[in-house]
């Protein structure tokens, strides 16, 4: 039932440590999904903070999902909303936007811990230069199902039975799994794409053991079953392959190299929009 393993590859991201599962030369996505970090856990003392200046996007969406910490989220639409643990900051890049990611001042102050996934998900072809877009989901909008034992949070898209608030581009599934130890849980069978990513303790099929930071992606068409030794939690995710392969350059993506191009050219030379509160920081153009 496992088509690859891929571990993680280790990043620095606002000064974090991240393992970076997706993309790889092996695979490029999975259904829409075209990038994975696994950030921390990571302890930041009084006064320390996660600071992720003003960066540009084009034709994804990124999807914050935080395990533990804080973070206050600005975009160039004017959003300013403060994220914690069970919330879902859904944004669409679409033709264009520029986001920042801090921890805020209140938070920095404090001894904390930060641990986050984050996802992009690639647009469908026909609307990925569309108007950027930003929604915010609290943690009592989201879906909890459980089965076998498993608290399962249907972050977006639809598996077990729920679907959640969160409006997607294309069918898909992200679910945060927290599994007992002993326990056993299925994947989804009605997405043909689909992947796990270990958060939390171990996880084995197949024979095999799997830790934190470790991305299994499952045959199509195959049931697929993961049991834990231990607690564990992993991010269960896929969904429909896109409809053709994507260029990937540094935060942007886009179906062609000449809309990569234009993009690398507008950040350079200042055409995207500023991030109010946040106007006098960015990320240069790698």
């Amino acid at each position: 039932m496992i088509e690859l393993v891929v571990e993680g590859r280790a990043k620095d991201v606002g000064g974090l440590a991240v393992r970076r599962t997706l993309p790889v030369r092996e695979r490029r996505h999975v259904g829409p999904f075209v990038f994975l970090d696994h950030m921390g856990p990571a302890t930041l003392e009084a006064g320390e903070g996660i600071d992720v200046p003003p960066h540009p996007h084009i034709g994804l969406a990124t999807v914050t999902w935080l395990i533990e910490g804080e973070l206050l989220h600005r975009d160039s639409l004017g959003s300013a909303q403060t994220i914690v643990p069970g919330d879902v900051n859904w944004m669409s890049a679409g033709r264009g936007i520029v986001h920042s990611e801090r921890t805020p001042a209140e938070a920095r102050a404090l001894r904390k811990t930060a641990h986050a996934i984050q996802a992009w998900v690639a647009l469908p072809a026909s609307t990925e230069d569309s108007e950027p877009t930003f929604q915010h989901h609290a943690a009592k909008t989201i879906p909890v199902v459980r089965r076998d034992g498993a608290e399962l949070h249907v972050i977006a898209g639809n598996a077990y039975g729920a679907t959640s608030p969160v409006r997607v581009p294309s069918p898909l599934f992200y679910v945060d799994a927290a599994i007992p130890g002993g326990g056993e849980l299925a994947l989804p069978d009605d997405h043909e794409e689909r992947a796990l990513h270990v958060v939390e303790g171990t996880v084995g099929g197949e024979g095999r053991s799997f830790g934190p930071g470790t991305l299994v992606v499952f045959e199509r068409g195959v049931a697929a079953r993961i049991h834990a030794t231990a607690p564990a939690r992993v991010m269960l995710l896929g969904g429909a392959p896109l409809e053709g392969e994507r260029q990937i350059f540094w935060n942007f993506v886009a179906t062609t190299k000449e809309r990569i191009e234009r993009a690398k050219s507008d950040w350079r030379e200042g055409r995207f929009p500023k991030v109010p509160g946040d106007e006098h920081d960015f990320v240069p153009l790698p």
